[in-house]
């Protein structure tokens, strides 16, 4: 007989059912959070736990829980908190590697995670690998362009992708994420709009979704990622244009992009639906702010 693999298992993409946006600025440095419910429902604030920042990054690790850590608080920091499978959020752990803010985060081989990129006394290009237990590593030597404000999510169940960003001028530059943990240098060619500031999402169980940022001016321009890593041509854009947001999935094969800055926070979400359709703008709930963070859990 052949075992029964279970969901979320490390051999298969984690196909978490709720999310959670945390922390940001408004512009003073928060550690708010709302919870996402398998509808696409964002719940009202959550008091914050641990240290109030923002220039986050978060993802998921260990089939149903998630992550943030580093940004910027008094100074940057390598700071994380687990997020139990529960949408419970943790007291703070030490950081690890280099302090920096603006990385990027997104799951990798099933349950783990990486923070890459990101920006202390200029651009960096190094990563941080994250154990299925929530540990992070030391420093991994940077592959690819450094930059930062740039986004992530997971392909193809258990790979990610990093893509766009700051720092060199605004760039559409996408570096691919194996199931081992491995980043690959600078893709050639991507077709979307050069931005910063954007946030990228899992969708459809095994692909992914870039959108929003500043280009000319800040734009709602999406980007689907399909399951072999290929980043499509700009799809135009539905929504309230801004610039530093957050997005995750929910309900196992959607995702939702929420919160921002237009000139102000704002808290709006647009939900995405499993065939990567952005949705309009559904009101905001919670505390507007921007430069937040998001992942998905259980």
């Amino acid at each position: 007989m052949f075992p029964i693999i279970p969901a979320n298992s490390a051999t298969g993409a984690s196909a978490n059912s709720e999310g959670i946006f945390g922390y940001g600025g408004t512009p003073s440095n928060t550690a708010v959070t709302n919870l996402v419910s398998n509808a696409g429902v964002v719940a009202s604030d959550t008091t914050g736990v641990g240290t109030a920042r923002k220039n986050v990054a978060g993802c998921e690790y260990g089939g149903d829980k998630g992550i943030f850590g580093f940004g910027s608080a008094a100074g940057v920091t390598a700071v994380t908190n687990l997020v139990s499978n529960a949408g419970v959020v943790g007291t703070d752990v030490t950081g690890v590697g280099t302090a920096r803010d603006n990385p990027g985060a997104c799951e990798y081989g099933g349950d783990k995670a990486i923070f890459g990129f990101g920006y202390y006394s200029g651009v960096q290009s190094m990563t941080n690998l994250v154990s299925n237990a929530g540990v992070v590593a030391s420093d991994t030597t940077g592959v690819g362009t450094a930059r930062y404000w740039l986004a992530a999510c997971e392909y193809d169940e258990d790979k990610g992708i990093f893509g766009f960003g700051g720092g060199i001028g605004r760039s559409a530059i996408t570096n691919l994420v194996s199931n081992t943990g491995v980043v690959a240098s600078d893709q050639a060619t991507v077709t979307g709009t050069a931005r910063e500031g954007p946030a990228a999402c899992g969708y459809g169980g095994d692909k992914g979704i870039f959108g929003f940022g500043s280009a000319a001016g800040v734009t709602a321009v999406t980007n689907l990622v399909s399951n072999a890593g290929v980043v499509g041509t700009d799809v135009t854009g539905v929504g309230t244009a801004r610039n530093a947001l957050a997005a995750c999935e929910y309900d196992e094969d959607k995702g939702i992009f929420g919160y921002g800055y237009t000139g102000s926070g704002v808290s709006m979400t647009n939900l995405v639906s499993n065939a990567g359709v952005v949705a309009t703008d559904v009101t905001g709930v919670g505390t507007g702010r921007w430069n937040i963070a998001a992942c998905s859990f259980n």
